[in-house]
């Protein structure tokens, strides 16, 4: 039987981030993306998912907040997650000029109408700088954003501001784990991942050239081969 695998979307993403990776690795997965729209905390955020998710075991993969979101679930059900793919993310908290950053970004969501300015201020950090102009990558972006409101845009930065530092934890994970990042990642640099995978036992780095943030979209090919055999690794 094949396994179940959860996708975590980011900030402002929503199972639109990961369908080069469903429609690409149905083949060796049972594909689920989980919906981070509805909680104002990254601990409920985790707990809706570990409800709603129908398969008892199964491998998770988040990228950006989804990767806060990911480790949370390590801390709460460790024995659910067969495997653990953290992309594009962080396990430290934000700077505090970050926190400003944030806080900026939802004021203006607030007194804007629709997304397309807050989205056109974002994507310079969520996409290497070739890509810019890149209309279908950029296309998928916005539909995200629009369509995910600025209610819900509002809940997800709450939850992200409160994150707790998840660095103390790291040691605790026990299974498989694979950590991927964009050379280029302009909002979680390689310096992040590399710290993440010392605090992991057994993690296995990988770094994909010419990406940003959002490598399953810039890089689909690339992230589809690391997962898939990060998918056929055998459980301890």
């Amino acid at each position: 039987m094949k396994p179940a695998l959860v996708f975590l979307p980011g900030l402002l993403c929503d199972a639109a981030l990961f369908k080069p990776q469903t429609d690409g690795l149905a083949d060796v997965c049972v594909p689920w993306a989980a919906d981070l729209t509805r909680d104002t905390s990254i601990e409920a955020m985790a707990a809706r998912v570990l409800r709603e998710v129908s398969a008892k075991e199964f491998s998770l993969a988040g990228l950006s907040m989804g990767g806060y979101v990911a480790q949370e679930m390590m801390r709460q059900a460790p024995d659910r997650v067969q495997r653990l793919a953290l992309l594009d993310t962080r396990s430290r908290p934000d700077e505090p000029h970050e926190t400003e950053r944030r806080r900026l970004l939802m004021t203006f969501a607030q007194t804007e109408r629709g997304f397309t300015p807050v989205t056109t201020r974002l994507l310079p950090l969520l996409i290497h700088a070739g890509r810019i102009k890149e209309d279908s990558l950029v296309a998928v972006i916005r539909a995200m954003a629009e369509g995910m409101g600025v209610e819900a845009f509002l809940r997800q930065q709450q939850a992200i501001m409160a994150r707790p530092d998840f660095r103390p934890g790291l040691g605790a994970v026990q299974c498989p784990t694979l950590v991927i990042c964009g050379r280029e990642d302009a909002l979680t640099p390689v310096e992040f991942h590399e710290e993440i995978a010392a605090l992991i036992p057994g993690a296995r780095l990988e770094i994909i050239e010419d990406c940003g943030h959002l490598c399953t979209l810039e890089r689909p090919q690339e992230v589809n081969a690391l997962l898939r055999e990060w998918l056929s690794t055998p459980l301890p």
